[in-house]
């Protein structure tokens, strides 16, 4: 053979062996699932102690996987929903026109987790509740998924209901497919996610894949299909959670009849404590035995269920106590899929692989607890420390309503008083001093409601330098950029 003859068979072999390095490759790529739900309580589930909402799914999946009881979100949907996609605190993102809106909306020029896991060959899809932006540059499809298909925004949104008189909407990438009128066809929002999660399981089988669903429910106004209402003995409400733990269900029965349960990280995990209010009745949830709800920076506005399943890598029937959050979701695929961040992007979420592959603690030595735009506490591994506020601030806009007075500096010892009913403050005046300091390092970081962070990111107009005194214009009222930034 010729040296012409060995080219041309290199030629036309190349192709062959480069496909099957790449097959070789995604092979050993895990896929993620996240499967969120909306307003979901502490207690609202079997494994964390509910009494009369039935849940075997997510039961199961908590014994043959690890359920965390130390696990934060922020204490409402949009902010909660950036910080997941972005491993930040909400008040450290970018906004278009350099606001803060009360729901975060996402900057085109922010880093989202889909947008990394495609560097590397992932399929991405957003299926459910999106609500953080609703302009097409804000959309799922301009932040690195491949396929949308849900409600931009929460269910009974009351723009929409006053302007168009319907409920919310369902899209298919940017086409509207379906208005939604009424509670019974909100009911049919949870199978109508599922079996969408479970084709694009199907379809992505050989691909590594990262699966973002957002369910709507069970924020209000609930619904339930016809299989499940008044079937839980948890009434409305628990026939909506019943609803969602077949959801997961199907979706973990689908990886196990594709093969995939040993490359699938698996993650449930609520956006925010319970919404609470008299209008709505039983139509909430529980944070039993936390303190608070939704929209409240005590531990049961923050807090939330948690559970993780990737078969033949994890240790089965565990509970974890480590402090672990939404923000740390980008750094961990990350790491797991060998994708690598921007050398220059600051992001506050922590890596938890060691801590689900290795039983090591958790990377995370505080949290900072953000209502809106204000600081109103920090953990420091097993200990939190609230500052004094007044109560409804206006700077909360109408949220600002569950906001109740604090009148004096509260420690509280979360190992020993998860419930937050002693303050220890007087008893530990050096471990307050130390926690104050740690406040204070947050506020030059990320800000406050009345100081922008060094760290807070800005790409529009404003610059770095002048961004203070824009700042100090939109809390005097002399501009009007944002109503709800008063």
């Amino acid at each position: 053979m010729n040296d012409k003859h060995k080219y041309i068979l290199l030629i036309l072999f190349l192709p062959i062996v480069f496909q099957s390095c790449v097959r070789s490759r995604n092979a050993q790529l895990p896929n993620f699932i996240v499967f969120l739900t909306d307003d979901q309580g502490y207690n609202d589930l079997g494994c964390y102690g509910s009494p009369n909402i039935k849940t075997p799914h997510l039961d199961e999946m908590a014994k043959q996987g690890i359920r965390f009881t130390n696990f934060y979100a922020q204490p409402l949907c949009g902010p909660s929903r950036a910080a997941l996609l972005t491993g930040c605190y909400p008040i450290r993102i970018a906004e278009p026109g350099n606001v803060k809106n009360f729901h975060t909306k996402l900057h085109p020029k922010e880093l989202t987790i889909a947008e990394v896991l495609k560097t590397v060959g992932y399929q991405t899809a957003c299926i459910g509740k999106w609500h953080v932006g609703e302009k097409p540059e804000q959309m799922p499809l301009s932040q690195g998924f491949d396929y949308y298909y849900g409600t931009p925004q929460y269910n009974g949104n009351s723009k929409l209901i006053e302007q168009s008189k319907h409920r919310c909407r369902i899209l298919r990438n940017h086409d509207t497919l379906k208005v939604i009128n009424s509670v019974e066809e909100m009911g049919q929002l949870t199978k109508m996610y599922t079996h969408e999660a479970s084709d694009f399981i199907r379809q992505n089988k050989d691909n590594p894949f990262f699966l973002y669903l957002s369910h709507n429910m069970p924020h209000v106004p609930l619904g339930a299909s016809e299989s499940f209402r008044g079937k839980s003995d948890g009434g409305f409400y628990g026939d909506v959670i019943e609803e969602l733990d077949w959801s997961m269900g199907e979706v973990l029965n689908v990886l196990k009849e594709e093969g995939l349960e040993e490359n699938t990280l698996v993650v449930f995990v609520s956006d925010n404590g319970p919404w609470i209010e008299e209008k709505i009745g039983d139509h909430a949830g529980s944070a039993y035995p936390l303190r608070g709800a939704k929209a409240q920076t005590w531990e049961g506005g923050v807090r939330v269920p948690c559970i993780m399943k990737w078969k033949g890598h994890i240790n089965e029937g565990i509970t974890n106590d480590e402090l672990l959050t939404c923000m740390d979701f980008l750094p961990t695929f990350s790491e797991l899929a060998q994708a690598e961040l921007p050398f220059n992007l600051s992001v506050d979420g922590k890596s938890f692989s060691d801590v689900i592959l290795n039983a090591e603690k958790s990377k995370h030595d505080r949290f900072y607890y953000y209502a809106y735009t204000h600081l109103q506490a920090v953990r420091d591994r097993g200990w939190k420390l609230v500052l004094p506020r007044p109560k409804k601030p206006g700077y909360m806009k109408w949220r600002g309503r569950k906001i109740d007075q604090v009148d004096e500096i509260q420690l509280y010892n979360l190992i020993t008083d998860k419930e937050e009913h002693h303050n220890v403050a007087e008893q530990h005046p050096d471990k307050v001093q130390e926690l104050l300091e740690m406040i204070e390092a947050g506020r030059i970081e990320l800000g406050d409601n009345n100081q922008i962070g060094q760290g807070a990111r800005f790409f529009d107009e404003a610059s770095k330098t002048d961004r203070i005194d824009i700042y100090k214009e939109w809390q005097a009222g002399n501009k009007q950029v944002n109503e709800s930034f008063k």
